[in-house]
């Protein structure tokens, strides 16, 4: 009798312990009250960048080299008061896509076949992340080329041939041709296939699984998935639904969303916006502002345009704004960025007209924070750390430092270097504890 108490009374003391410990680790997941972000009881609001390459940086050959870099690119972000990085999870194929070569290694490098040992870098970005009470949205696979993405499922079943894939196509072809992953059903269960696979991953240095990783905080079905065309958006809309439901339904820890443009990107349907984000399971909204890309100014004429780029940043975001009001949800501005002045590549160069773009949109941010309004956080576009672009050469070739600009893109064209220092200047007037704004 007396031991059978003992052993009761020894199984109760160990379960009040886990039940402890459950919720002690709880406490740090990101989650949603109404339409704040909250950590615990307090809310959260934040200044993050885009950091993509992060989990990739382990990875290069020098691997220790990597990893001290990462180290010391953490630390820098949280000197700033940055504690919140947007980061590439899922990567497909090899060789040209669209014309331009694509990051490298990849996660699936052949159809069906993955190495779990890129994963290691993530597992390492999370451990460190975690050390710092860092917070991590990672995205699983992308609507455009630069990681293989939608058009390397369409490849791999044979919608889209070989050499289509590695050609560069026009604005009306990547548009036909991206849009046919949504009635892809083999395409989609390759994707399904990698996303459970990088959910349940067992993380080698906090071994913990994915799904109950506290230094995650969200998970996005893909970089800025689109319809591309009017015609795919019924299935679009099934498929952005279906999914978010599926990783509900593996991951109860973390938050969902679908890591989309906004407007700008649902066929400038504000309605097809808003009702993408409408069902339960998608926790919040995103919008990515592209002032270059979407035309707002041409050339280098960078400053003499910023009065109307600001002016349709800020519209953009208000618009946005009311849809997450609507919906009861936060709402985050997770990409927007600009080049140097000039439109210079040179980190020497200044950023006057950039940090009065950046000021604009934190001071929307810093807005809905002090009314605790529903605009929650904002990633700049994108960090660089202590990369710099190789002299005499534009695009990223194998073997380069990783930036914040994909290999698409000209090297320094919109990254944030660490020497950035009017730049960081700003982001710390906003993201100190002792701010007045």
């Amino acid at each position: 009798m007396q031991r059978h108490t003992i052993y009761t009374v020894s199984l109760i003391f160990i379960s009040l312990i886990s039940l402890i410990e459950l919720k002690a680790q709880n406490a740090y997941f990101v989650s949603v009250n109404n339409s704040q972000f909250t950590i615990g009881r307090a809310p959260y609001y934040y200044i993050g960048v885009n950091y993509w390459y992060g989990s990739l940086l382990t990875l290069q050959k020098d691997g220790s080299r990597g990893k001290e870099r990462l180290k010391k690119e953490l630390d820098f972000l949280k000197s700033q008061g940055v504690n919140n990085l947007r980061v590439l999870a899922g990567s497909e194929g090899k060789g040209l896509v669209n014309g331009v070569e694509r990051v490298k290694p990849t996660l699936q490098p052949e159809h069906g076949e993955f190495n779990p040992a890129i994963l290691e870098g993530l597992d390492y970005l999370i451990y460190e992340m975690g050390k710092r009470k860092m917070y991590a949205v990672l995205f699983l696979s992308n609507n455009w080329e630069w990681s293989g993405g939608f058009l390397q499922y369409l490849n791999w079943n044979k919608v889209i041939s070989d050499s289509a894939m590695r050609s560069k196509m026009n604005w009306d072809d990547l548009r036909d041709n991206t849009s046919g992953f949504y009635s892809c059903d083999p395409c989609k269960k390759d994707y399904e296939k990698q996303l459970k696979l990088i959910l349940n991953h067992f993380n080698k240095y906090t071994k913990r699984a994915y799904k109950n990783e506290p230094a995650i905080m969200a998970w996005e079905l893909a970089n800025e998935p689109r319809p591309m065309r009017p015609a795919a958006i019924d299935a679009y809309k099934e498929w952005t639904s279906s999914v978010a439901s599926l990783i509900k339904s593996i991951d109860k820890n973390h938050l969902v969303t679908l890591g989309t443009e906004g407007i700008m990107g649902t066929e400038e349907s504000a309605k097809l916006f808003q009702e993408v984000h409408q069902p339960k399971d998608i926790d919040y909204l995103t919008l990515h502002i592209w002032p270059k890309n979407w035309g707002w100014f041409r050339d280098t004429s960078i400053t003499e345009s910023l009065p109307v780029i600001i002016s349709k940043s800020k519209d953009y975001i208000r618009k946005h704004e009311a849809i997450a009001k609507a919906l009861n949800k936060p709402l985050v501005i997770e990409e927007f960025g600009l080049p140097r002045d000039g439109h210079s590549f040179d980190p020497a160069a200044t950023t006057f007209a950039r940090d009065s773009y950046f000021k604009a949109v934190f001071d929307e941010w810093n807005r809905s924070r002090n009314s605790h309004g529903v605009i929650a956080g904002c990633n700049f576009w994108s960090f660089g750390g202590t990369a710099r672009p190789v002299k005499g050469q534009v695009f990223w070739k194998e073997g380069d430092d990783f930036m914040g600009d994909p290999p698409q893109e000209e090297q320094g064209l919109n990254t944030v270097f660490d020497c950035d220092n009017t730049t960081w200047t700003l982001v710390r007037s906003y993201t100190n504890p002792n701010s007045t704004r």
